[in-house]
């Protein structure tokens, strides 16, 4: 009975074989893509009605930008060819730092335009 008890411990405390740690990797890169997936899911978009986007003059399509409010708008400026979206020039939406990461249209554009550099 002792010796049960022993062999009981021994198990507990032992470390896992080879086996159930090659079981458990998988298992574990699983719930790494689960998450990571979850984590990429696409952001809301910016309202145009939203304060900040008011205040900053955001506009999903450039050609509607009010130029007596904004005289620093000139074309062709938009959002997808600014330094703040954070998505390739050729997507029709991206994230935007200046919202946040909310979504905000390629052809849009706002007052904290900042041309990427050449």
């Amino acid at each position: 009975m002792l010796e049960d008890q022993a062999l009981i411990s021994f198990k507990v405390n032992a470390m896992p074989s080879r086996r159930v740690f090659l079981q458990l990797v998988p298992a574990a890169g699983a719930v790494l893509v689960v998450t990571g997936a979850r984590a990429q899911t696409q952001a809301p978009m910016v309202d145009e009605k939203d304060p900040q986007a008011a205040a900053l003059g955001y506009v999903a399509d450039a050609k509607r930008v009010d130029k007596a409010k904004f005289p620093k708008y000139a074309p062709p400026q938009h959002c997808a060819v600014c330094q703040l979206y954070q998505a390739p020039a050729t997507a029709p939406t991206g994230p935007c730092a200046i919202f946040g990461g909310k979504q905000v249209a390629g052809p849009g554009w706002c007052s904290a335009y900042v041309p990427k550099p050449a």
